[in-house]
């Protein structure tokens, strides 16, 4: 989701916000990036969320008229599609930084359709209350996909170049492609009087339901301020995204190798909250889980960023800590749309979700980009934590997001 994508953009413009497609395939296109042209705060993180800050909402609500499937298969076709030429490409030599820009920037539009089509087919096909344990599931299998993807990358890339790992994220595309339309789904969709409509008509429609799709969620008190409170938690951890690097080589001393650790343990981390969130659901009162993640994510970075240069062993489980807490937030603000959304406003309200976020890390990014070597990575961990804490007492004492969580609550909160 969109924690492990600023996550590892951090760590040099590697970019994935796909959240059910082909995970291994698309870290090892995304991971060479690193290793040719950016550095961590560069023009290919915003390359990568550009395309959902701006088409987000309205790529939203096309999703809610387009059966799913066909959303699905197109959007992983045009991922594909993107690979393969940036494969060919790669063939004649070295890519440009500008193909790759380009290329990344294609990958993103793609995403900004198949991520809330696939977040509005989740409950077409599991019951309402499963839909948390199922958010776990899910994020478990991707984050097992970055490490394995991280492991294939480092034997990989080095044997076989660019061009090989490309080619690998294209065939993952095809595959996943294939899986949806060998599925049973039938979901999404308008009735016949709709298609019949003229193509300005459809235009008028389409931004008619956009309106609809926000005065829905406005009506939805709880959730409308937790999409906000998304907001600040991704404006708060896009610094950190691309200081982690910045703290192991920087303030504790350490090697490369010390920082692929250092992320290693982060995805582990994220594997591992997964997993509880699949095996308990979070606390029966969702907002309470997502609390208890924003606030145990901000005190792991207020002692990340309070620890000496000598304490990078204490810095490793900190950061499995931080992991551990990003799927309980993300996995369980999912769930909670998808419970009380009706099921045509979805790819509406995550198109929105996804904008909202998108521009999060940007302007996280901003202050860190100009004064992170002023101010030293070890304050801004300090900071974004307390903003984090800040960010959950605000959340416990708001009637409206606590009311929100409650599971046995399917009216309008």
């Amino acid at each position: 989701m969109a924690i492990q994508a600023l996550f590892r953009m951090g760590r040099g413009a590697r970019f994935d916000i796909d959240e059910f497609d082909s995970p291994n395939g698309s870290y090892l296109a995304s991971r060479p990036h690193d290793r040719v042209v950016f550095s961590p705060l560069s023009l290919a993180s915003l390359a990568g969320f550009l395309p959902i800050a701006l088409f987000g909402i309205l790529a939203g609500a096309v999703v809610d008229r387009l059966p799913l499937k066909r959303v699905l298969i197109g959007a992983d076709l045009f991922i594909a599609a993107v690979g393969a030429a940036l494969a060919i490409a790669s063939l004649a030599g070295s890519l440009p930084a500008w193909l790759i820009l380009i290329a990344l920037f294609l990958r993103a539009v793609g995403t900004s359709f198949y991520t809330p089509a696939s977040q509005s087919l989740t409950p077409h096909l599991a019951p309402p209350e499963h839909l948390v344990r199922l958010s776990g599931v899910t994020q478990a299998i991707q984050s097992g996909g970055y490490i394995l993807g991280a492991a294939l990358a480092a034997v990989i890339y080095p044997v076989a170049g660019i061009t090989a790992m490309i080619v690998l994220d294209v065939l993952g595309a095809l595959f996943a492609s294939l899986a949806v339309l060998a599925a049973q789904i039938d979901a999404g969709g308008l009735d016949e009087a709709d298609r019949s409509l003229s193509f300005s008509n459809k235009v008028r429609e389409l931004f008619s339901e956009i309106s609809d799709g926000y005065k829905l969620i406005r009506e939805y008190r709880g959730l409308f301020a937790l999409l906000w409170c998304g907001f600040v938690f991704a404006f708060a951890f896009s610094p950190l995204a691309a200081l982690f690097p910045i703290m192991t080589l920087g303030h504790f001393g350490g090697s490369t190798g010390d920082a692929a650790l250092v992320e290693i343990l982060f995805s582990a981390g994220m594997l591992a909250g997964s997993g509880i969130l699949a095996a308990t659901g979070g606390f029966r009162n969702r907002s309470f889980t997502m609390v208890a993640a924003i606030a145990g994510f901000g005190i792991a970075a207020i002692v990340s960023g309070s620890l000496g240069p000598s304490l990078f062993a204490a810095f490793l489980p900190v950061s499995f800590l931080m992991g551990a807490c990003s799927p309980l937030y993300a996995g369980t603000q999912t769930a909670l749309m998808q419970e009380q959304i009706p099921p045509e406003y979805l790819g509406r309200v995550f198109g929105l979700y996804g904008t909202i976020m998108a521009w999060a890390m940007p302007m996280g990014l901003a202050a860190p980009s100009v004064f992170a070597d002023l101010l030293g990575a070890p304050l801004w961990f300090v900071g974004s934590g307390a903003t984090m804490v800040l960010l959950a007492m605000a959340m416990l004492l708001a009637p409206s997001v606590r009311n929100a969580g409650k599971r046995d609550t399917g009216q309008i909160q």
